[in-house]
């Protein structure tokens, strides 16, 4: 078998999942260039290139410009998973935010990306997602959850290996 030729774009992503207690916030994206009817953080999306070095101003302009939210209605906001996955004749590179959800804060949120729900963290594992998203909230349900880690993963079609990426 030939290997698969080489990539000829980069897409550099991110997202946010927003949690309160045991539950966590997905967004069933619909209408989407790249991800469309499946479950997702609940704000997200492509990098701005003055934000190429700085996902952080990226995830937080996407969750103001999708859900009105700003840093302040967030505690705990810190980047866990950086997931690269080699993908339609690019390597995407994801990078996933986690936050906890200040009391108050969920009231009226709205999208326009699609449906906003929120979950147990038991009803995750049957939701349809993107690979790498799937495997990354895997993880995080299993381990990344009960650390502070920052972990580096490679996705591949139903696999992926997650390391924790040490200073």
């Amino acid at each position: 078998m030939l290997p698969s030729p080489t990539p000829d774009r980069l897409r550099h992503m991110t997202a946010i999942y927003l949690c309160q207690g045991d539950s966590i916030l997905l967004l069933y994206r619909q209408g989407g260039r790249v991800v469309n009817n499946v479950w997702v953080g609940s704000a997200g999306g492509h990098f701005e290139p003055e934000e190429l070095n700085d996902p952080k101003a990226c995830v937080l302009r996407e969750l103001q410009e999708e859900l009105g939210l700003t840093k302040e209605q967030l505690d705990s906001l810190s980047l866990r998973y950086i997931v690269l996955r080699n993908a339609n004749g690019e390597v995407r590179q994801n990078y996933f935010f986690f936050a906890q959800l200040k009391e108050g804060a969920e009231n009226g949120l709205l999208s326009d990306e699609g449906q906003l729900r929120w979950f147990a963290l038991d009803e995750l594992t049957d939701l349809p997602m993107p690979p790498s998203a799937r495997q990354a909230i895997d993880h995080w349900l299993a381990e990344g959850r009960h650390t502070n880690l920052l972990y580096g993963g490679i996705s591949r079609a139903d696999t992926a290996t997650f390391l924790p990426m040490d200073e």
